[in-house]
């Protein structure tokens, strides 16, 4: 049940916006099991010059399209299947019109008691859901 954050500049069609939302939720769908409708995504367009995204000394350029993605999940997946889950997401959005370069992304992990779904209760601690860490996918 991961919450996806995906921050855009502005300038790309609703059409553009959905397949990039899509293209990400269908991999994580993909690498880590989840249930389709098992789907958390916040999308900011934002003007242009309000992201900045440099390439941290590995020697490469960006264009402005970043597309920058904040997942933030509950811990326990091992780091393969995390470089898997990257990988396929910037495959996903290549197919998309978005170039490897302008993928970035950021994971951050945390417990089943940081989750509620509704009504100020902590489904995960009161058993209304099963902990994802149980779940497949996360080898």
């Amino acid at each position: 049940m991961p919450l996806v954050r995906i921050d855009l500049m502005t300038g790309r069609t609703p059409e553009q916006i959905t397949a990039i939302a899509d293209a990400i939720h269908e991999a994580i769908v993909e690498v880590y099991g989840i249930p389709v409708r098992d789907r958390f995504q916040v999308v900011n367009e934002l003007p242009a010059g309000r992201i900045v995204a440099e390439d941290a000394g590995l020697g490469f350029e960006r264009t402005g399209g970043v597309v920058m993605i904040q997942i933030f999940t509950q811990r326990g997946r091992s780091d393969e299947t995390k470089q898997a889950l990257y990988a396929r997401i910037a495959g996903g959005l290549e197919s998309a019109g978005v170039a490897g370069e302008d993928v970035f992304i950021g994971y951050v992990e945390n417990g089943p008691q940081d989750w509620s779904f509704g009504f100020g209760v902590a489904q995960y601690m009161n058993g209304e859901l099963k902990v994802p860490a149980a779940a497949p996918g996360l080898g």
